[in-house]
């Protein structure tokens, strides 16, 4: 697998004419090779192990960010296509707002880098637990195959809004409402004890 010699500048000077939110989606250039970026998992992206202090340049990156089916992330243009790495999730929420109550309610999420997203049909939420008693990773459906982690701020905002629905087990169901749709926040039914 060929390494990158491309500088994030140069590659950034190509792309400053594209459109903010490019269709990544439908571009299919071959694999060029690995770029020596990773975005860890507190949101920070690092070219060669130094973080990259220039929003607008992370916020270019990210807007020819793409994850495709192989779980791997990418930066694609029309003519090249860049694997990086990513840690947990590209983008951080970072600002959870509701508006209205129960079924009514609409959770908005902001992220990191400004993407916001109205949790719902297109817009799940979801809540990945690594073994029982383990700590929750809650996630948001950004766009593509692409997600933001809720930070723990956030996340506490969110079980704050939270309501108990009973499920056929037995067991109580703990989670949100957005947009019509229920949002499982995990079970209640404590298995630590």
């Amino acid at each position: 697998m060929r390494h990158s010699t491309l500088d994030p500048e140069t590659l950034a000077s190509q792309l400053s004419s594209a459109p903010s939110l490019p269709p990544v989606e439908h571009w299919n250039p071959p694999l060029n090779g690995e770029m020596d970026l990773r975005i860890t998992r507190d949101g920070v992206w690092h070219h060669e192990g130094t973080p990259i202090q220039r929003e607008a340049l992370v916020r270019l990156f990210a807007s020819i960010l793409r994850c495709d089916a192989d779980g791997h992330h990418y930066l694609v243009t029309p003519v090249e296509k860049w694997r990086i790495q990513v840690d947990d999730a590209p983008f951080l929420a970072v600002r959870l707002d509701a508006d209205g109550i129960g079924h009514g309610q609409r959770l908005l999420f902001t992220t990191n880098l400004g993407d916001r997203v109205s949790t719902g049909p297109t817009h799940p939420l979801t809540v990945e637990y690594l073994g029982p008693g383990g700590e929750p990773s809650p996630y948001i459906h950004v766009r593509g195959r692409l997600r933001a982690l809720l930070t723990r701020a956030v996340f506490l905002e969110l079980v704050e809004l939270g309501e108990e629905r009973p499920t056929t087990n037995g067991n109580g169901d703990y989670g949100v409402w957005s947009e019509g749709m229920f949002f499982s926040l995990g079970r209640l039914d404590d298995e630590s004890g």
